[in-house]
């Protein structure tokens, strides 16, 4: 099977599907990771907080870790919108790698990259037989991210943990804010499901063959 993740930054697809690529990964299936920014951004100070360089280091880490293909997109950081540039790149992927399988963001997330992608994913991935959306924050939003497509992570778990970490610079801004907030979420969508952890997503489609 052929998966394509999709992620607005560095850092997203990593906090909110990464068990489940890596799960992909061990059961022979080809993973390829789309992030659209170059990632860097500066805080409400207008200081930098993380270059283009160092993200698009710490996202190849993550990717090898992983296990899969990193292709980047370039587009400028909180600047993504629905419109053909982004459009062409998606469609073009899917199609050049006969994609199975996509994941992408939740479309009512409330930050405006991350909402902008998940509409492009629907475009351009409207011939993709399953779609599954994650969130990568822990913002809520109207309407609110509830699961409804969960999948088992307990023996992918630490290198999802392995995963978040490779992002050497926002773990020095937030410390392990994001994996103990992560690793709870898991621990109760696993309880929900009868196993130790899981990924929840929002399925948008998935067809049987």
């Amino acid at each position: 099977m052929n998966v394509l993740a999709i992620g607005a930054h560095f850092d997203d697809m990593e906090l909110g599907c990464s068990g489940s690529l890596a799960k992909h990964v061990r059961q022979g299936d080809r993973v390829i990771v789309y992030v659209a920014t170059k990632s860097g951004f500066a805080g409400p100070d207008r200081m930098p907080v993380r270059s283009n360089e160092e993200a698009l280091a710490e996202g190849a880490a993550a990717a090898a870790l992983i296990g899969a293909r990193l292709v980047c997109g370039g587009f400028e950081t909180l600047h993504l919108e629905f419109e053909d540039s982004l459009n062409v790149q998606l469609v073009g992927l899917i199609e050049e790698e006969k994609i199975d399988l996509i994941y992408t963001h939740y479309k009512d997330d409330v930050h405006h990259d991350h909402a902008a992608l998940a509409r492009a994913s629907l475009h351009a991935g409207r011939h993709v037989p399953r779609m599954l959306a994650y969130h990568s924050n822990y913002y809520q939003s109207d309407p609110r991210f509830v699961p409804d497509f969960f999948v088992d992570i307990s023996d992918t778990w630490e290198r999802k943990e392995a995963v978040i970490r490779a992002h050497k610079s926002e773990h020095e801004r937030v410390g392990d804010q994001w994996i103990s907030y992560f690793r709870r979420e898991a621990e109760n969508y696993g309880f929900s499901c009868g196993v130790q952890l899981a990924e929840g997503f929002r399925c948008v489609k998935w067809l049987e063959g």
